[in-house]
C-alpha cells in the first residue's frame, strides 16, 4: 500500500467518531452482557447415550411412489452396525442415508434409550461421524489461504475466529437472557468489525475510513431491517426450528431475532465493500496526488459500482444456492411466484437480502466520501495532463 497523507481536521473528526463508536460498543458489552450460566434445554432424556458404532451393512433407499407411499422392499432403509462391546444392531436411517455414501466400516453415532428395568435397550440412528472430513477440509483451508494470501489471509481467520466466539459467548446467551436482539446484533457487529478489520488490515487511517463506512452501513441496514419487518408484518418464525426455538425459549422477541439475523447476514459482505473502496481511494490518491477531490471521488465510485454488481450477484446466488431444495418443492406447487411471496419463509429472506442489499449499497458512497475527506487534499501545482483517466 502506498503511502498517502492524510488531512487532519477530517483525521480527527474521523479518529474521534471512532472512539466515540468504541466507547458505545464498551457500554454495550457492559450492560448487555449475560449474567449467570447460559439458558439451557435438555437435548435428551436422562439415561439417554449417544454411544458409537461401525457400520457393517447397509441396505438400499427405499422407494417412494409420488402419493408418498413407500412400497416394502426387504432391507431397506436399514443400516446394521457394531457397537464398541461387539454388540449388533440394526436401526431404521432417514432417507437421504442410504444414498450418502455411507458405506462399511464408516463410524456412525446411535441414540440408546435406556429399556425398562431388566429389558433390553432401544436404539434409533442419530447421525454419521463427520468429524476427519471437516477437519480435512479446515487445514487445507487455512494452508490455501496462508499460501496465497500470506499473513493477511491467516489473520483473516484469526478474526473470523474472533467473530465465532463473539457470536457465541456474547450474542446468543445474551439474547437468550432476553435482552433486546437489535441492540445485541449491533453490539455484537461492531465488535466484530471493529477487530476483525484492524487485525486483517492493520492499524492505518485507510483500515479506519472503511471501520467509519462500515458503522454507517450496519445503522442503515438495521434501520431499513426495523422498517421492513413491521411493514411486512412478519412475525419471526417461518419453520420448524423456529417453532421448536419458541417451545424451548418463549422469552425471546422473534421479531427482534429477525432485525438481529438482517443486521448480522450483512456484515461480511459489507466489510468487503468498505475496505474495497477505501483502498481504492488510496491508491488513487497515490498515483494521482493533484487530482481533485471530485475526481478522486468520481474515479473511485466507477469502481465501487462495478464492486456492487458483483456483490448483488453474490448475495442472491448465496440464497439460492442455501435454499435450492425449498425452492425446487416450491416451483411443484400450482402457485406462481408472486403468490408464494407471501409466506413467511419467502418473505423473511426477501426482507433479510433487501435490506442488507441497500445497506451494502448505500455504504460504498459512504466510505468513499469518507476516504477521499480523509487523505490529502490535491497539490496546488497541478501540471497540465496529470488528471485521473476516465
Amino acid at each position: 500500500m502506498a503511502s498517502v497523507a492524510t488531512a487532519t481536521v477530517p483525521r480527527r473528526a474521523l479518529l474521534i467518531a471512532l472512539a466515540v463508536t468504541f466507547a458505545a460498543t464498551v457500554v454495550g458489552l457492559f450492560v448487555l452482557w449475560p449474567e449467570g450460566p447460559r439458558p439451557t434445554s435438555e437435548y435428551a432424556a436422562d439415561g439417554v447415550t449417544f454411544p458409537h458404532a461401525e457400520v457393517l451393512s447397509l441396505g438400499p433407499s427405499c422407494p417412494v411412489t409420488t402419493d408418498g407411499s413407500a412400497p416394502r422392499v426387504e432391507g431397506c432403509g436399514k443400516v446394521t452396525v457394531e457397537l464398541a462391546g461387539g454388540e449388533q444392531v440394526t436401526v431404521g436411517v432417514p432417507p437421504g442415508v442410504p444414498d450418502s455414501g455411507l458405506r462399511k466400516g464408516d463410524t456412525v453415532e446411535l441414540l440408546r434409550i435406556p429399556g425398562e428395568p431388566g429389558g433390553d435397550p432401544i436404539y434409533a440412528w442419530s447421525g454419521t461421524l463427520r468429524g476427519h472430513s471437516l477437519a480435512v477440509l479446515a487445514v487445507a483451508f487455512v494452508l490455501v489461504v496462508g499460501l496465497v494470501a500470506g499473513l493477511r489471509g491467516l489473520l483473516a481467520i484469526l478474526g473470523l475466529g474472533f467473530a465465532g466466539a463473539v457470536i457465541w459467548w456474547f450474542m446468543l446467551p445474551a439474547l437468550l437472557a432476553g435482552s433486546p436482539a437489535p441492540a445485541v446484533a449491533l453490539v455484537a457487529s461492531s465488535t466484530i468489525m471493529i477487530v476483525v478489520l484492524y487485525l486483517a488490515h492493520g492499524l492505518t487511517m485507510r483500515t479506519s475510513a472503511a471501520l467509519g463506512g462500515t458503522m454507517i452501513g450496519v445503522l442503515i441496514t438495521a434501520g431499513i431491517g426495523w422498517w421492513a419487518v413491521g411493514a411486512s408484518r412478519l412475525g419471526g418464525v417461518a419453520d420448524e426450528a423456529g417453532e421448536i426455538l419458541r417451545t424451548q425459549a418463549p422469552q425471546l422477541d422473534f421479531r427482534g431475532l429477525l432485525i438481529a439475523a438482517i443486521i448480522i447476514a450483512g456484515l461480511g459482505v459489507l466489510n468487503d465493500v468498505t475496505i474495497t473502496q477505501s483502498s481504492a481511494v488510496w491508491e488513487l490518491r497515490a498515483v494521482s496526488p493533484d487530482a481533485t477531490r471530485r475526481e478522486l471521488y468520481t474515479s473511485a465510485m466507477r469502481i465501487g459500482r462495478d464492486h456492487i454488481a458483483s456483490t448483488i450477484y453474490t448475495i442472491v446466488f448465496a440464497y439460492a444456492g442455501t435454499a435450492l431444495v425449498i425452492l425446487i418443492l416450491v416451483s411443484l406447487y400450482d402457485r406462481t411466484l408472486l403468490e408464494r411471496l407471501v409466506d413467511e419463509g419467502f418473505g423473511e429472506e426477501i426482507v433479510r437480502t433487501l435490506a442488507s442489499a441497500i445497506g451494502l449499497v448505500l455504504a460504498v458512497p459512504v466510505t468513499t466520501a469518507i476516504a477521499v475527506a480523509v487523505v490529502q487534499s490535491p497539490r496546488r501545482d497541478r501540471p497540465e495532463g496529470r488528471r485521473i483517466r476516465r
